[in-house]
C-alpha cells in the first residue's frame, strides 16, 4: 500500500470514529468536538478546498449510528471456460454482476436481484465463494470501507440484457477478459472464483 493510500485509510478511520462519537455522545460539548473532528478529517481529504469539505461532509452526514463496513456483492456465473460479464454504462468497462446489498436482504438474495437487474438472468447463489476487503486487492484508497461477498451462481431462466446501469452482456474467456472495473472485479477475483466453480469442495476465501 502506498503512502497516499495508507494516509486516505487513516483520514476515514479519524473520520468513522467522529461519526461513531456523534451517535453516541451524551453531551453538546462532545459533539461540537466530534463534529470539529469529521470536518477536520474532510479538510485533510479536500487539501483545505471549500467545495469538497462540503461535499465529503454532506457524503458522510448519511451515516448513523456505529460506522461499519458497507456490503457489496458480486455474483459469477461460468459455462465451459466462459464467464458471464456486465458492461457498466458508468465507465464502460466489465464487471461481475452485482451492487451493495440492500437492508433487509440476505447476502444470497441480494446477490440474485443484482444479477437479474444486471444481467436478466435469473439465478440461485449456490456458495460462497469469498468475504474479501477488496482495498487489499486493489490498493486503492477509497472514500467508504466495504467487504466484498463473492458468490457462485447457477441460472434458472432469463435471457441475457442490459439495464439502466449496464448496456451489455456477453461471456469470456476466463483467461482472455475484457478490460474490467477493476473496484468492481479483478482478473484475480475472477480466476479465484473459477477455481471455486471447478473445485466446489474448496473452502471459502476470507480475509
Amino acid at each position: 500500500m502506498s503512502a497516499e493510500d495508507d494516509f486516505v485509510g487513516r483520514v476515514r478511520r479519524l473520520q468513522a470514529l467522529a461519526r461513531t462519537g456523534l451517535h453516541y455522545c451524551a453531551n453538546e460539548y462532545d459533539r461540537d468536538r466530534y463534529e470539529e473532528m469529521e470536518r477536520l478529517a474532510a479538510a485533510l481529504l479536500a487539501d483545505g478546498r471549500p467545495e469538497g469539505i462540503a461535499a465529503l461532509t454532506e457524503a458522510w452526514s448519511g451515516e448513523r449510528g456505529y460506522v461499519t463496513p458497507k456490503v457489496e456483492v458480486r455474483g459469477a456465473h461460468f459455462t465451459g471456460e466462459q464467464v458471464l460479464l456486465v458492461r457498466e454504462r458508468a465507465d464502460g468497462l466489465w464487471t461481475l454482476p452485482g451492487g451493495w446489498a440492500d437492508i433487509g436482504e440476505s447476502p444470497a438474495r441480494a446477490v440474485e436481484k443484482e444479477f437479474e437487474q444486471e444481467a436478466g438472468l435469473r439465478v440461485r447463489a449456490i456458495k460462497l465463494a469469498g468475504l474479501l476487503d477488496p482495498q487489499r486487492a486493489t490498493n486503492r484508497p477509497v472514500l467508504f470501507h466495504a467487504w466484498k461477498a463473492l458468490f457462485l451462481c447457477e441460472v434458472l431462466g432469463g435471457e441475457p440484457r442490459g439495464s439502466y446501469e449496464t448496456d451489455a452482456v456477453e461471456y469470456f474467456p476466463v483467461d482472455a477478459l475484457p478490460p474490467l472495473s477493476l473496484g468492481r472485479s479483478t482478473p484475480a477475483q475472477i480466476h479465484r472464483l473459477f477455481e471455486h466453480w471447478r473445485h466446489r469442495e474448496l473452502a471459502s476465501d476470507f480475509d
